[in-house]
């Protein structure tokens, strides 16, 4: 049988989601679909032709059963039995032979699909902005590059060829079946509402099943990814919540049996019926037609071809019938990939731009503000609400989070960022890496606006360590090698040395080929901030961004840290922003934020002898008697902003 023949055909289209049917695609949709054929155009025209010709393949065979019957075993023909028997046993192998390369080209289409669109988005997605990945669930993105991608992959391939299959073969038999008996024809198409009518309805309660199972399945994956990663399982363990997980999992895992349950059972009930009305038909056709072939008005071999033929004839049918459906679900797929796609990156490279000067640079700030952009700038709202649990998509934005910042800091120097939690430090560093462009002035290195610059000399520029510093799951090597693809293993050892993290490494294992975990977890905190200074020194930046690098060490981890941080700074323009303000007194000049402001700039010790925001803080924090974790959260103490990213 061709593409989209059979039972199983008809049931693709009844598990679809019919609220598809009222959905009004986005002008231009099926326009912007054909597109994407136009690199398959060759490929796609052969897979038609090939589909058309199997179609007719499969009409022919029952037509030439009959006239073995009727010139060959009737009248004992042996020449033509055999003759004919041959031609049928050939046109089945043509037939096999042409499925397969219709396969294959199918397949090819649909892949290359699938690769074009995955790659296109993937690599559209990883140029948004860092406030894109913190509005959208993962899950819901990630879905777009699987689902979604697959669903529009069936625009080119299962509909494409189940629709041009499907209309053949209907036009070929319903004309074979006319020409040999229209009122048998007619009879037998008047069955077609008996199952018609009660499938429709039963499309209905598969397409809610399926919506339920699916939902189901969905929050089974999200409870698997949140308890087996690490911080999740460690939870888990260190409350002591195991038997409630088992339980609440239990529970979600029952409702997804109990749904396939019900969809099986439906299924195998839309087959019964589609069966049942196939065995109605073909006695029909034996009843009617084999009283009119003794009466001499049919032939015995046009009887058996016409119910070979109406056989054939009911899986079409009810296919077609539900072909709006799928079109619908596949070109919805394209549209929410299109959603996607449409989102244009906030931070976008000039034509004009220009490489940053090599060498040292100096960085500064004229007048910068700063707002965080709303959410119809950096989000689709669809990847943000959670419907299953009645939580909306938010809007609007952040308001301002910087005030006119205006600073110059020379090359080679440390400048230090202090000030209570949301004071705008971290929002600060974000637009020296160009995460983010300044709402209103200019952030300038080296002379030249990065607005102007290329990102991979900015790339080049700028590094950067977060006191959450974040490993891939792969080894200690890999981990180093994406900061310098072409370093070799001495260079990876010199900058592990320098950031006195070496006498670790030697220690394992597998040394440098030890895989590190989900998150670099395998390790301390205190050894991953090393790894990702190693990181740095191999990347030999300019300019170096240090976002509180040491705010939760331990004092050991802090000293170890604090030392591969003197290696990693001496030479480079750097900014520090420090909770802990032991780690900073030594900074060429230090600036104090409030709530978007800077509010005094300095030494340590002419801010000390200023008075003010800068030593409220210092008192706070080396009062007698205060232990290191009290000091390093001395600033939330003082913290009256509202910047999550402060």
């Amino acid at each position: 049988m061709g593409p989209g023949h059979g039972p199983g055909a008809s049931v693709r289209g009844f598990t679809r989601d019919r609220s598809v049917r009222d959905h009004r695609l986005r002008e231009g949709t099926g326009r912007r679909v054909l597109g994407y054929a136009g690199p398959f155009r060759a490929d796609i025209t052969l897979f038609l032709v090939l589909t058309i010709v199997v179609a007719a393949l499969g009409v022919a065979t029952p037509l030439l059963l009959g006239r073995i019957i009727d010139d060959g075993v009737i009248p004992q023909d042996r020449g033509v039995v055999i003759t004919l028997g041959l031609v049928v046993a050939g046109l089945a192998v043509v037939e096999a032979g042409l499925t397969i390369i219709t396969r294959f080209y199918g397949s090819r289409i649909g892949e290359g699909l699938i690769l074009n669109l995955r790659t296109q988005v993937f690599s559209h997605v990883l140029r948004q902005p860092i406030a894109f990945f913190t509005r959208a669930q993962t899950g819901a993105l990630v879905n777009r590059l699987n689902t979604d991608v697959i669903g529009a992959q069936t625009a080119f391939t299962s509909i494409l060829s189940g629709l041009v299959s499907n209309v053949v073969s209907l036009v070929l038999i319903l004309g074979a079946l006319v020409t040999m008996s229209w009122l048998i024809t007619l009879l037998a198409l008047l069955l077609l509402p008996i199952f018609l009518i009660p499938a429709h309805r039963m499309g209905r309660r598969l397409s809610q099943l399926t919506r339920q199972q699916m939902t189901l399945n969905a929050d089974l994956a999200t409870r698997m990814t949140e308890r087996f990663n690490v911080a999740g399982a460690m939870l888990v363990r260190l409350f002591g919540r195991p038997a409630q997980e088992d339980q609440e999992y239990a529970d979600r895992a029952r409702g997804v049996r109990d749904a396939g349950v019900q969809i099986s059972v439906n299924r195998v009930i839309f087959m019964a019926g589609l069966g049942l009305v196939a065995a109605l038909a073909t006695a029909l056709v034996y009843g009617l037609g084999g009283l009119m072939a003794v009466a001499g008005n049919l032939s015995v071999g046009t009887l058996v071809a016409m119910a070979a033929l109406l056989g054939r004839m009911y899986g079409p049918l009810t296919a077609l019938s539900n072909v709006r459906v799928d079109i619908m679900t596949a070109l919805v797929s394209f549209e929410r990939i299109f959603e996607v796609l449409d989102l244009e990156p906030l931070v976008q490279q000039s034509d004009d731009a220009v490489d940053l000067p090599i060498g040292p640079v100096d960085v500064e700030l004229d007048e910068v503000s700063f707002n965080y952009p709303g959410a119809d700038e950096v989000s689709i709202a669809s990847l943000e609400s959670r419907p299953d649990l009645g939580v909306a998509a938010e809007s609007g934005d952040g308001g301002r989070v910087l005030h006119d910042i205006s600073a110059h800091i020379p090359a080679g120097q440390l400048v230090a960022l202090v000030g209570p939690s949301g004071a705008g430090k971290s929002t600060l560093t974000t637009l020296v890496s160009r995460l983010y462009d300044p709402t209103a002035g200019s952030v300038r290195i080296g002379g030249v606006d990065l607005r102007e610059t290329t990102f991979a000399s900015l790339s080049a520029t700028i590094g950067v360590v977060t006191q959450e510093a974040h490993m891939f799951n792969d080894t200690i090597r890999a981990n180093l090698l994406y900061a310098a693809p072409g370093a070799a293993t001495e260079e990876l050892e010199e900058a592990l040395r320098a950031a006195q993290v070496w006498s670790l490494v030697e220690r394992l294992p597998d040394g440098l080929d030890t895989v590190v975990g989900d998150r670099g977890h395998r390790l301390s905190g205190g050894e991953k901030q090393r790894l990702a200074i190693a990181r740095l020194l191999l990347k030999s930046p300019a300019v170096v961004l240090l976002d509180e690098a040491t705010a939760h060490l331990d004092s050991e981890s802090e000293a170890a840290v604090q030392r591969a941080l003197d290696q990693a700074l001496t030479g480079r323009t750097s900014i520090v922003i420090a909770h802990r303000l032991s780690t900073i007194r030594g900074a060429d000049q230090i600036l104090v934020l409030d709530q978007g402001s800077i509010v005094q700039r300095g030494t340590h010790e002419e801010l000390l002898a200023q008075g003010g925001l800068y030593r409220t803080l210092h008192e706070t924090q080396f009062r007698t008697g205060a232990d290191p974790q009290s000091r390093a959260t001395a600033y939330d103490q003082q913290a009256d902003g509202t910047d999550p990213q402060g």
